[in-house]
Parts: C-alpha cells; structure tokens; sequence
C-alpha cells in the first residue's frame, strides 16, 4: 500500500508557512483594519525605499500654482466628423460628389481618390470671436466665445480600439494608465468619500476595448476609474445587505469606531473590529454617492437649462449635470460618454451621416452647452477644465459606393476645450481645403494631454511612475510641449 503524505491544513505544516499565511495572508488585512492611520507611516516606506509611506488618494500638491482643479471630458465615441460641426470648409460647397486625388487612411484602408462628400449642414459665424459653426449645434454655438478650438488634432491611429487607448492612456497599446488615473497619482483626491475617477457611459453600452479605457494599468487599482450610473444606484454592489437597516449600519459603524479607539488606547485585540472594519468606508460611500447623484436636488430651471424634462436630451443631460455636481464635491476626473456599443449606437457614421449625426448632437448639443453655462454661472468654469472630443474625426470622400457614410481619419480631426484657464474665443491649427490632414500647427494627441496637466498644475515631462525598469510617462519618454497658444 502507497504511503500518502498527509493533508495540508489552513495553517500548512511548518512554522514557517504559519507565519506566512498569518502574518502575509488575509489575517493581516484584518490587522491593518484595527491599526491607526499613522502605524504605516511609521512602519513603512515608499517604492523608493526612503520617501515616507502616504495613502494612495491622499491630496498632493501640484508641482506649481494650477489654473485647474477638475476635468470634464465629454467623449464623443466612434468619431464625429469636423468639417460637419466646427472646421469649415467652404470650398467643399458644390464639390459633392466630385472624384478627387486625396490620400486617406481609414477601416477601408489607403486611398489614394475619392468621392467628396460635402458638408451636409450650414454653418454661421457666431459670438464676438466671429466662429463658424454648423446648425448641429445652436445651442453649444451661443458658448464658443469660452471655447478653444484645435482644428489640427493628429493621432497614431484611425482604428477604434488603439485610438481610444491613445485618447484616453497616451499609447495604442493596453495596459497602461488612463488619463484619469494619472491624474488621481499626481493630485490625490480632495473628497475620500467619492472615488477620484469616474465615468459615465451611454445607455447603449460602453465603448470598444471597454474597461481598458479607464485602467489605471501599471499603477495601484486605487486610481482606476469608477462607473457611475446617473440613475438608480449609482454604484454597482453600493447597497447594504438585504434586511440590513439604516440603523443597523449606524450600530455597525459605532461599533467599529468604539473598537478602533480601545486598540489605539491600549493596543488589544478587536475580533469585531477585524470582521466588520470594511463597513466604514463603505457606510462613506452609501451616504456620499447617493446624495451626489440626487438630481432632484437642482431646481426647475436648472432641470430645464440641461434639458431634463426632454426625452431627446434628458439621458445626456443628466450625466452632465451629475458631472457638475461630482466637480463641485472634489471629484478629479469625470468622463462622459456620447455613443456606446458599435456603427450608428455611437458617432462612427460610416453609412448615412445626417442621420448619424443629427441623431447623436440632438441629444447632447443642449446638455454640453447647458453644462459650460452652469459651471460658468456658479463660479466653477474657471477651475473646472473641460473636454470634447472622439477618438479621430472623419475623411472629406465617401466610404462607400453610394450613400454619406465618412471613414476614420486621424490624420487631422478638430478637439476643444473650455474652462480651466483655457483661452475662450479661439482657434488653433488647420486642415488642408478638404479637412483630409493637418496642414498648420499639427497637434499630437499627447500635447492635449501636455496641456491637461499644465493646467491642473503638473509638469508632462515630470510626472512619472516607476514601472519595467522606466519612469513611465503619460506623454511619452520625448518632451512635449503643452499647447502655449490656448493658455
């Protein structure tokens, strides 16, 4: 008969593996719930070894005076074309249908000829800056005197899923941090009841790649970003257990606290503590989240401003007013997405483009603009620094055979900004006459970033996590200037 060795135990077979498991395993998470904020101060170090130990989301000073405190980036998903909304291209008019020589870089592949479509909706010339905008947006037009517009936006790539990982992370590839993330490392949060880092998605879903866009990558889970959903509960799993009363919540916190105070007064053992220390911060989180996303707070006519009462923009603009909100109670980053799923569910109007488009500006022309005026009005767009974009715009000649549908074109495409210390009633760059490529001042997608971290006060080519061997940057390893001309 074949000797068997006997069966390992939780606490394994040697003192050595007891130890481990006690002190390395999940008994020390129970532990670090009883001790006091500042035993890891004084017990631990940093990566580097020396620098003092700090909680991930604790504020941080920036590393000069910002002119920002928080980001709003509306994300407008799958590409809006720019020669349709704010880069106007006049002597497109007539052209329709025309063959031309143009080079062109899209899911179709290289061109090197095309069918022109022309711009499918009239533009006028609005505010004391003079802008030409497209009648999609009447209502973001009456704002563009706050608006900075860079019309030679440039990409590394006109395929979905690498262009949003290069909007949203610097790279094409995955795995690293999302803006947002880098953002919460270099700031910390002001509010630890609320994550620093949230994002709102469309109805009809989230984006390609998913989750990957608002990774926080190589760097610690704490900086990844949290989904907020603007109506019901506004985190998943935020709920107490079921039977679990308000109450009840209240003795469970009490009794946490009380058994914190008598370890910290005479270093004792608390088994309750070490049960029941996660319900603190969530009990925080239940309290927080919800009365930030209590909409039913704002009065009637800031209902109405962002379109609520109108079931063509209320979806939208409820994700932009609970954007504000969020702002206004510390929260770093937000992100907004228009367009989810896949073709006409999001901006990617590779078929019929009127329809495409008037479908997706009709239901967030009134938010966006409601937003900028709401923020401006309560004193927060000079702090609050905000976005609007796709992941690259859409070529001048048709995809197809027949129809409007545009391809992906990330050889030139058109980005704004507002708010933050951003110049109001400007235009940067250029495309060629047909808005196929950057002409004038081509601007990476990495000076974007560049800029979005000047204005909240930290340097692009300092900010660095330590990661495969490197200083890891969101701008790259090359020095990248922040766009001078908006600031």
């Amino acid at each position: 008969m074949t000797k068997q060795s006997a069966p390992r135990t939780f606490c394994g077979r040697t003192r050595r593996e007891f130890i481990w498991q006690a002190g390395a395993g999940f008994g020390a998470t129970a532990l670090s719930a009883m001790l006091e904020d500042s035993f890891f101060a004084r017990q631990a170090v940093a990566a580097d070894g020396t620098a003092p130990y700090e909680p991930p989301l604790a504020p941080r000073k920036p590393h000069f005076a910002p002119k920002a405190k928080n980001v709003i980036f509306l994300f407008m998903y799958g590409g809006p074309s720019h020669i349709d909304t704010f880069d106007y291209k006049p002597n497109m008019v007539g052209m329709d249908g025309k063959t031309v020589d143009v080079k062109t870089f899209g899911r179709g592949g290289h061109r090197s000829q095309g069918r022109i479509v022309e711009p499918r909706w009239k533009f006028k010339q609005y505010g004391e800056c003079g802008k030409w905008v497209s009648d999609l947006f009447p209502h973001l037009a009456t704002c563009v005197d706050d608006i900075a517009f860079l019309h030679s936006m440039t990409a590394d790539s006109p395929i979905h899923g690498s262009a949003m990982l290069m909007m949203n992370s610097g790279r094409i590839l995955s795995g690293s941090p999302a803006m947002g993330s880098w953002i919460n490392y270099g700031l910390g949060t002001v509010n630890q009841d609320l994550p620093g880092f949230v994002v709102m998605l469309d109805p009809t879903g989230g984006p390609i790649s998913g989750a990957k866009n608002w990774s926080s990558g190589f760097m610690s889970a704490n900086y990844q970003g949290t989904i907020f959903r603007p109506e019901g509960a506004p985190m998943i799993d935020l709920k107490p257990p079921a039977g679990m009363s308000e109450a009840m919540q209240r003795e469970v916190i009490d009794a946490v606290q009380q058994a914190n105070r008598r370890h910290r007064e005479n270093r004792g053992n608390s088994d309750l503590a070490a049960r029941i220390a996660s319900y603190e911060l969530a009990y925080k989180m239940q309290q927080s989240a919800p009365e930030a996303a209590d909409l039913e707070a704002e009065d009637q006519s800031t209902r109405e401003l962002y379109g609520l009462d109108n079931p063509q923009t209320r979806d939208f603009g409820r994700r932009c007013l609970l954007a504000r909100r969020l702002v206004q109670r510390g929260v770093r980053f937000v992100q907004v997405y228009s367009g989810g799923s896949h073709n006409d569910a999001n901006w990617d109007a590779h078929g019929d483009l009127e329809k495409n488009h008037n479908y997706h500006a009709g239901r967030t022309d009134q938010p966006i603009a409601a937003l900028l005026k709401d923020l401006k009005r309560q004193g927060l767009l000079d702090e609050t620094l905000v976005i609007w974009g796709g992941e690259f715009g859409r070529q001048p000649t048709a995809e197809y055979a027949k129809g409007s549908g545009r391809d992906h074109n990330s050889y030139g495409f058109t980005m704004w900004m507002a708010g933050g210390g951003i110049k109001g009633g400007v235009s940067v760059g250029t495309t060629d006459e047909l808005g196929s490529r950057a002409v004038e001042q081509p601007m990476h997608v990495k000076r974007l970033h560049a800029t979005i971290l000047n204005q909240l006060g930290l340097d692009p080519n300092r900010l660095s996590y330590f990661y495969g061997g490197l200083d890891q940057k969101l701008v790259g390893v090359e020095h990248v200037d922040p766009i001078r001309e908006i600031i």
